[in-house]
């Protein structure tokens, strides 16, 4: 029997649809799978954020991430949108940036990171800033 290309069905689009969520939740079961028991541990972990002050400086995490953590042309640290088990996995193994081993940084290292990221305030909402509303205003 001679198969073609074009005697095959077509693929449904909710087959498509399926395959792209899957494939877009590969990192979160991968950042997961790294981190046994990371359902059970707090969201904020024992890191010591003054030490993560000084590794945020001395791994240069500035250059792309900002010293606020929300500028530059890294990701946005702040506000943090994953657990420490997910930044360390995604430390680990990133998309958009050189990946960093436990060799280069451990985790405690990373945690300590973590932990100064949360001390770190958020931009505030534009209409906290005066002079942005009153130029909204005056349109």
């Amino acid at each position: 029997m001679n198969t073609t290309l074009a005697s095959r069905r077509p693929i449904p689009s909710r087959w498509l649809a399926l395959l792209a969520a899957a494939w877009l939740m590969l990192p979160v079961a991968a950042a997961k799978a790294q981190t046994p028991g990371a359902a059970s541990q707090p969201t904020r972990p024992a890191g010591n954020a003054v030490n993560g002050r000084d590794l945020y400086l001395k791994y240069s995490c500035y250059a792309c991430h900002g010293y606020s953590g929300q500028n530059g042309p890294g990701t946005r640290l702040v506000p943090a949108r994953m657990s420490a088990p997910a930044f360390t996995a995604y430390v680990r193994n990133p998309r958009q940036m050189p990946p960093y081993t436990a060799k280069v940084v451990p985790d405690a290292e990373l945690g300590d990171i973590w932990a100064y990221l949360q001390t770190l305030p958020r931009s505030p909402s534009p209409r906290d800033i005066p002079l942005l509303t009153q130029i909204l205003d005056e349109k």
